[in-house]
């Protein structure tokens, strides 16, 4: 089976859809060998940052000289971003060859309760880790964290970056059923960081803690002294904050030295999270998912303390996010916007976009256009572009602008249909 081969197979276990349940996982690890048994995890959840606090902790343990996996979603270009091991992607012939091993295991399920695409890509991210014979894995949730297939691990400690309003159509409608399907990766006994602020959702979480006599360690949500930290943002410095302190929490498991943890974050990388470009004509870029209201909130500060003056904004969303709230907070900035479909059956359609944010401030110009590339020639003349919206989107540019070094994008890797709750 080649590469390519692979990647499609892989394409047709999105037909199973999304389902939240862990009964198929841990069969389907079982089958593998509970891997999972042989390695060490801090697992992350969370609304925003959790992808960030993932390459914050996975770089300072590896300037503390471990080997460590990192397993993240979604991918931006490649699916092999989503399973590193100290920041190598796996490779081709890896991926290829899980597959093929994992596809007998297949075989014993029935028809109808088939394994779906993440909990396939989650038990063969463990068997790569455990062959790797890694120190620890950095394991990020895939979607809310009680019933995500990630769940079946046990680990050294558990992380919940922040709780605010997404995916509500499947985590629940108010911050406190959202805070309670992520804080389902509190363990017994498992120490828990949050950088939690929101009253409802915190109070949530602390009860589970008690219920679960795990000791919890509460983040103030505000940004840490000055650290050497390449990531942009205030939001990105509560993140590292959040990284600290879980590190702090492990020191008499995984003993990580002052130097080790500066030298870490000092090296930091996690693309398309107010990732600066420059432009070859002296002009800059700007790529940022911020793909829920809080991610906008986040961009637009950033934005107004560190840019200032207009952008021209290229914007392009889900239809299944609030894309409406996410228009209305960026409205403000740019003196000119171009609303773009995402490459996704899940697209915001490009004029409603442009109309919402006509509607929340009428003296922005937004013209919606087909695609990312009209909108990228239609405004490659201006000195400060923003590219912002669904990750789909982003890691569509990356590959545009030429920063990606794979080849053509795997990015419909990430669709997934409406999850069904699996008992």
């Amino acid at each position: 089976m080649t590469y390519s081969e692979t990647i499609q197979f892989l394409y047709s276990l999105r037909l199973f859809g999304a389902k939240f349940g862990l009964e198929n996982t841990f069969k389907l690890a079982a089958l593998a060998g509970n891997p999972q048994q042989q390695l060490r995890f801090i697992h992350v959840a969370g609304t925003n940052g959790k992808g960030s606090v993932c390459a914050m902790l996975e770089a300072i343990y590896r300037a503390a000289g471990l080997r460590v996996g990192l397993f993240t979603s979604p991918h931006l270009v490649s699916f092999r971003e989503r399973i590193q091991v100290n920041r190598e992607l796996i490779s081709e012939d890896s991926v290829a060859q899980l597959v093929r091993e994992i596809q007998p295991q297949l075989k014993q399920f029935p028809a109808d309760h088939h394994p779906t695409f993440f909990e396939v890509v989650t038990v063969m991210a463990l068997k790569f880790f455990a062959a790797q014979k890694c120190d620890l894995v950095i394991w990020e949730t895939g979607l809310g964290g009680r019933l995500d297939a990630t769940n079946i691990v046990t680990p050294l400690a558990a992380v919940i970056t922040n709780i605010a309003f997404d995916h509500q159509q499947w985590l629940g409608d108010s911050l406190a059923k959202i805070a309670a399907e992520k804080a389902g990766i509190i363990k017994p006994g498992v120490p828990i960081a949050t950088a939690t602020d929101a009253p409802a959702a915190l109070a949530v979480i602390e009860q589970v803690a008690r219920l679960h006599h795990a000791p919890l360690t509460l983040v103030p949500a505000s940004p840490t002294p000055a650290v050497p930290l390449p990531l942009a943002g205030d939001h990105q410095r509560i993140n590292a904050a959040l990284a600290l302190a879980t590190v702090k929490i492990l020191q008499p498991q995984i003993p990580v030295s002052a130097g080790a943890i500066r030298a870490g974050l000092a090296a930091v990388n996690w693309p398309g999270r107010l990732q600066l470009v420059p432009k070859p004509d002296g002009g800059r870029i700007v790529l940022d998912g911020a793909h829920n209201p809080a991610g906008a909130t986040a961009l637009r500060a950033a934005l107004e303390r560190d840019y200032p003056g207009h952008p021209v904004l290229i914007f392009g969303a889900l239809a299944d996010k609030n894309w409406r709230e996410i228009c209305k907070i960026l409205a403000p900035l740019p003196a000119k916007v171009f609303t773009v479909p995402v490459a996704s059956k899940r697209s915001a359609d490009a004029a409603e976009l442009a109309a919402a944010f006509r509607a929340a401030t009428p003296r922005v110009e937004a013209t919606a256009l087909k695609n990312l590339t009209d909108a990228l020639k239609a405004c490659k003349h201006e000195p400060f572009i923003v590219i912002t919206g669904s990750l789909y989107l982003v890691g569509e540019a990356l590959e545009r602008l030429g920063l990606s070094a794979f080849g053509p994008g795997e990015r419909g890797l990430n669709e997934w249909t409406a999850p069904q709750i699996r008992q």
